[in-house]
């Protein structure tokens, strides 16, 4: 089992500063990592997945190293083209609208902070997401 010391403390940190903007969030250990969370619901699960046990990561290991990924949700109306272009996004193998992302050197934090904001939304009670300004779309 995998824990959040598992997970480059630069990503952690991240993806951290996010999720703590967002109204009564907040962060929990996972089966593998950690999830951030709006009452019972997750929005975003950082962690280093086992290639061994996991296949799909495979192609993400770069010079020995397991991928840092983070799943989040996504509108069914966003997930196709989030993902049909490929590399650092992927549908997860469960769900219906569930994106993976492979971070690194190469991630847009921008756009990460985006998606991440978006995903909260999508569970956040209705109340809470309304207290967050609403971002121009992607693209």
């Amino acid at each position: 089992m995998s824990s959040p010391g598992d997970v480059p403390s630069e990503i952690l940190n991240r993806v951290r500063s996010v999720c703590r903007q967002l109204p009564e969030s907040y962060e929990e250990p996972a089966w593998v990592g950690v999830r951030w969370r709006i009452r019972t619901r997750t929005f975003a699960h950082l962690y280093t997945p086992d290639v061994d046990r996991y296949p799909i990561y495979a192609p993400y290991v770069a010079e020995g190293q397991e991928p840092v990924v983070m799943t989040f949700r996504v509108p069914a109306d966003d997930l196709l083209g989030l993902t049909a272009p490929g590399f650092p996004f992927f549908r997860a193998g469960w769900g219906h609208d569930v994106v993976v992302a492979v971070l690194g050197d190469h991630s847009d934090w921008t756009e990460l902070a985006e998606l991440i904001t978006d995903s909260y939304r999508g569970m956040a009670p209705k109340f809470l997401a309304a207290r967050l300004p609403l971002l121009p779309p992607l693209g």
